[in-house]
């Protein structure tokens, strides 16, 4: 589950003020300050404007594992959930200071990632391991299916919609 309070502790670590925080992430004083207290969880837009603006992996703001390891087993993998969505995020990733994000995500029939489009610098890669989505890039919407992959610069608006009548799997790596 995701743990607030990490922000404010990596927050700190790099001498980063609320204010200044808030500056670099468009977003208000008392919402970062609850969600540090533990008292909402972001959504993920606001997740990835926070991992933006700290230079930080997704990973760090999570509960899980803590040693530093190359291999992530099955039974040791971190679960990402936010509590404005049903998507679920398992990191495929170590938990390491690397820049590759790694990710399998499980999305229910009808969900979407984020209601609105997002971007954050980087790039993505997708593949699509079951069912089908639509991603939507900027004005652009483009229909995946199963077995069907894409990469595209994460600096671009965009999100991703289950678009089919199953759960959709895919796996995703994201380089920052």
């Amino acid at each position: 589950m995701f743990n607030g309070e990490r922000v404010r502790e990596i927050r700190k670590q790099k001498n980063i003020t609320l204010k200044e925080l808030a500056e670099k992430t468009g977003l208000s004083i008392g919402l970062l300050s609850q969600i540090e207290r533990r008292i909402v969880d972001p959504t993920v837009g606001t997740f990835w404007k926070i991992c933006t603006a700290l230079n930080i992996p997704i990973h760090h703001f999570f509960q899980g594992i803590e040693e530093e390891h190359i291999v992530v087993r099955k039974d040791q993998r971190r679960l990402m959930e936010l509590s404005d969505s049903s998507v679920r995020y398992h990191i495929l990733s170590p938990n390491r200071l690397g820049k590759i994000e790694y990710l399998l995500v499980e999305i229910q029939p009808g969900e979407m990632v984020e209601t609105e489009l997002v971007s954050h610098p980087g790039e993505e890669c997708g593949f699509i391991m079951q069912g089908e989505m639509k991603i939507i890039l900027d004005q652009q919407e483009i229909y995946l299916y199963e077995g069907d992959s894409i990469c595209f610069p994460s600096t671009t608006p965009h999100r991703y919609v289950n678009t089919g009548s199953t759960v959709a799997l895919s796996i995703w790596a994201m380089v920052h």
